[in-house]
């Protein structure tokens, strides 16, 4: 079954990863790329106390938040209980798989070979991360589609305005915009109207391309 999370990703084709050097002012932020587009939004954990900020500022309904960088079961819990509505992981862990599970929330599982990719599924990933996709970019993609047609692939690292169309041609249910949008720059100065650009203009490529 498609989870409330996933058919979010799965309209915007894109879910923004955001990585800090230090902590932030999460519902300006989220509400900034909400505006631009991007209403998908995962925090990840090593940005230093983002637990805490999650968990402190009033999201309300201003965007779908994942926790990713999730390792442990520990780690799986400590993001539920702050308030994320998905969990990523950058490679299997099975352990974060049961720990989501028990409280019904969904892992974005990472993978890269077809090995990884099959234990995944098998672990109940509600989609796949493919990480690092800057490896082996969209054929590569494409080609894991022949083995595995009805699931949810979402490229991450290396992922641009310039390339994600190709990514989503390639089968892709959706890409991530990285430092592309979310500059870390851009978060420490939170200059939230600059990033709002940012994730239009991302927006703009993956429509305006991605469906030709």
């Amino acid at each position: 079954m498609t989870t409330a999370p996933l058919r979010v990703i799965a309209e915007d084709r894109a879910v923004t990863v955001v990585r800090a050097g230090r902590p932030f002012d999460v519902r300006m932020l989220v509400t900034a790329l909400a505006a631009g587009g991007l209403r998908a939004v995962e925090l990840t954990m090593t940005t230093p106390h983002i637990l805490d900020r999650l968990a402190a500022d009033d999201i309300g309904d201003a965007a779908t938040i994942g926790v990713g960088t999730v390792l442990t079961a520990r780690d799986a819990d400590a993001a539920i209980d702050a308030g994320a509505q998905f969990l990523v992981t950058p490679a299997v862990r099975e352990a974060v798989a049961g720990a989501a599970a028990a409280r019904n929330v969904p892992v974005i599982m990472g993978a890269y070979t077809p090995t990884e990719v099959m234990a995944a599924i098998d672990l109940g990933a509600a989609a796949v991360k493919i990480f690092p996709a800057r490896m082996a970019g969209p054929d590569y993609l494409r080609d894991l589609h022949g083995p595995f047609p009805g699931t949810a692939l979402i490229p991450s690292g290396g992922i641009n305005a310039t390339n994600a169309a190709a990514y989503l041609a390639a089968g892709a249910t959706a890409v991530t915009a990285g430092t592309d949008v979310v500059a870390p720059e851009l978060v420490a100065a939170a200059d939230w109207t600059a990033i709002t650009g940012r994730a239009k203009s991302f927006v703009a490529a993956i429509n305006n391309e991605g469906r030709n």
